[in-house]
């Protein structure tokens, strides 16, 4: 066993916990699993894994809180952190890599960043976003997630990550109705921070080292600031041409570009409407958005209408 210990947050997940219990559970001295409280079989899979200690606790509203409070309050006891969604796995040339060097990594290696590969509708997308490097792994107490509803990342508060070179794979097995309907909730979530940094009223981590962060992460920020400042519905067609023609999705066939319109075109689009939906409703009512009283009417309009408390 690696001297790693596993988090994994969850929320009605029967349909891939096992999966992921199984392949994490191959490496990890330890694994916790961190419930909303979800009312399927989740938990009850959970107990057929012996090292496996399910922790309750409501969800506060984004996962970036939701691991942090983990890392907070969790007994850890190994020096190296992994966190995993359900819906993921890790691939036995990673965990290979992970055997092979972990144990003699220098001590200023804090953050190890891993390639996702997605798997859509059974088929790896291998065009239009891949690889992209993601820090996955770290020593403990050395890294928490930036504050932030979408987009979150982990940040080091010292040392520097490296990147492994083999994958760890994003593998929903969820239906193309679900998929969307999951979209849409991160839609209003990716919507939701967009407009409270346009009005300065929420903010995640600032930290005054950017390669704390990630070696992709702040690069990938950049490209999003300036994406955000094209004019709106039509940088999401762009954005689809971007991954589909000039980064080569139609290479993947009927689920290449399935893959790259809901998540690059159909869902930017949502962002964007739900955008212009809050910008009216603070036209129409002559809201003063750089007020506290403002600020707080937008803050209401985003929880009835989003369902997402700032």
């Amino acid at each position: 066993m690696l001297d790693v210990t596993t988090i994994i947050l969850t929320y009605n997940e029967e349909l891939h916990i096992r999966r992921c219990l199984e392949n994490v559970c191959s490496f990890s001295k330890k694994v916790y699993v961190i419930d909303s409280p979800s009312t399927d079989n989740t938990v009850e899979i959970c107990k057929e894994f012996p090292q496996v200690e399910v922790v309750v606790h409501p969800y506060p509203g984004n996962q970036a809180q939701q691991f942090n409070w983990a890392i907070d309050h969790l007994l850890i006891e190994t020096g190296w952190v992994l966190r995993v969604d359900a819906d993921e796995y890790l691939l036995p040339e990673l965990v290979d890599e992970l055997m092979e060097k972990l144990p003699v990594l220098s001590e200023d290696i804090a953050g190890l960043e891993f390639k996702r590969r997605h798997i859509f509708m059974g088929k790896w997308v291998k065009s239009g976003v891949y690889p992209v490097a993601i820090m996955r792994m770290f020593r403990y107490g050395k890294a928490r997630y930036d504050n932030r509803l979408m987009d979150e990342h982990l940040v080091l508060s010292e040392g520097q990550s490296v990147v492994f070179d083999h994958d760890f794979c994003d593998h929903s097995l969820i239906n193309i109705s679900d998929y969307c309907r999951k979209h849409i909730q991160y839609a209003h979530r990716e919507a939701a921070q967009l407009v409270s940094e346009t009005y300065h009223f929420y903010s995640g981590i600032q930290h005054p080292d950017a390669m704390k962060y990630g070696c992709q992460t702040m690069e990938t920020r950049k490209k999003k600031s300036r994406y955000l400042k094209l004019p709106m519905f039509w940088r999401c067609f762009a954005y689809f041409l971007y991954r589909y023609i000039l980064k080569g999705g139609f290479r993947d066939g009927k689920e290449g570009f399935l893959f790259a319109f809901i998540q690059g075109w159909w869902y930017r689009t949502l962002v964007d409407a739900k955008l212009l939906e809050c910008k009216r409703y603070i036209n129409s009512t002559n809201i003063c958005t750089n007020t506290p009283e403002g600020q707080s009417e937008i803050k209401k309009y985003i929880a009835e209408h989003w369902n997402i408390f700032l």
